[in-house]
């Protein structure tokens, strides 16, 4: 990895190269951080090619950088080898401020959602002339596969609730119905993976990273990525007034109270795949550090079941996995 990184960026032996990895994210790629010079440095990335995905990223950050939505510039990319170099953009994120004064980070969430909503603004049209290629778009087999990694990874594994037939039965129509309702919605390119620490903040502006599972969905699971995540804490009015934000800079073509109940909807379906990541990254996979964060994302999947006034199944489901949490 070291030669390739030599050759790309025009390095010769003797200046010395500094590479630390970097780790903690959750992923199946090596993020490792490359210093020279004692002020340049740039990304190195090692992606499994297993998933097919991973190797779609460096296309996409050009594209991106095309359509002007601010990424990592991408250096190189090698897909023999699996490897990327990017422009390292640092250490400081949005999760980084969570804890920040309201005033900064509503600057900072509006900013992103400037951002989002010109990324959610693209003519899908244009895509075939780009031919940037995507993950498959979101449809109601990938709406039904995170409801059921939900309930494999969440409900069972971490919560050790067991839903009878009937229950499940009950919670699939449930949940079927609200995934017509969001895939009959409005359509848009989407990040797929809209969280706090997806987004750098450099110099105050926020770059969108983590974007190779981009795809043709719903604009609202973003938006319920970014304003519900489990990650940071926003209270209600706080997330009504960056939602409303982003409303004045759309179309507007649906009513407030819709574009409020899509959001909720959305909302429920990306915490219920939330949910389920964290139980299969802290279980299945080990890293603990994701079990912590199941409090918070929990208690936001029943306020926003609440909001939708149509999940009574899946409320009730929430209430008990709570009970059941604090009670192990």
């Amino acid at each position: 990895m070291m030669s390739f990184a030599r050759n790309v960026l025009g390095l010769e032996s003797k200046i010395d190269i500094n590479m630390t990895a970097l780790g903690g994210r959750g992923s199946d790629r090596k993020f490792y951080r490359l210093t020279w010079n004692a002020a340049e440095s740039a990304m190195l990335i090692h992606y499994e090619p297993k998933r097919v995905e991973n190797a779609y990223y460096g296309d996409i950050a050009l594209f991106l950088d095309h359509i002007n939505i601010p990424v990592p510039k991408l250096i190189h990319h090698d897909a023999g080898r699996c490897l990327m170099l990017m422009e390292d953009l640092g250490d400081n994120d949005l999760w980084a401020h969570r804890n920040g004064p309201w005033e900064l980070r509503r600057d900072l969430y509006q900013k992103t959602l400037s951002i989002v909503h010109r990324f959610h603004s693209f003519p899908l049209e244009e895509l075939s002339i780009t031919k940037v290629r995507l993950a498959d778009p979101f449809d109601l087999q990938l709406y039904k596969w995170e409801r059921n990694y939900f309930k494999e990874n969440f409900v069972e594994k971490v919560c050790r609730v067991e839903l009878v037939p009937a229950s499940v039965q009950k919670l699939d129509e449930e949940l079927g119905n609200l995934a017509n309702h969001i895939y009959t919605g409005v359509e848009s390119l989407v990040h797929r993976d809209l969280q706090s620490q997806n987004i750098m903040i450099r110099e105050g502006e926020p770059y969108l990273i983590d974007f190779q599972g981009m795809r043709i969905g719903s604009p609202f699971y973003d938006l319920g990525s970014l304003l519900c995540d489990p990650y940071v804490k926003i209270s209600r009015e706080e997330c009504d007034q960056l939602l409303s934000f982003y409303y004045r800079l759309s179309k507007r073509d649906l009513a407030w109270p819709d574009f409020q109940q899509l959001f909720w909807e959305a909302s429920v379906q990306r915490l219920m795949q939330a949910l389920g990541a964290y139980g299969f990254l802290g279980i299945t996979k080990g890293i603990t550090a994701f079990l912590d964060h199941i409090p918070a994302g929990l208690a936001k999947l029943q306020a926003a079941a609440e909001t939708t006034h149509a999940l009574p199944f899946l409320l009730e489901l929430a209430r008990q996995c709570h009970k059941a949490i604090n009670t192990q």
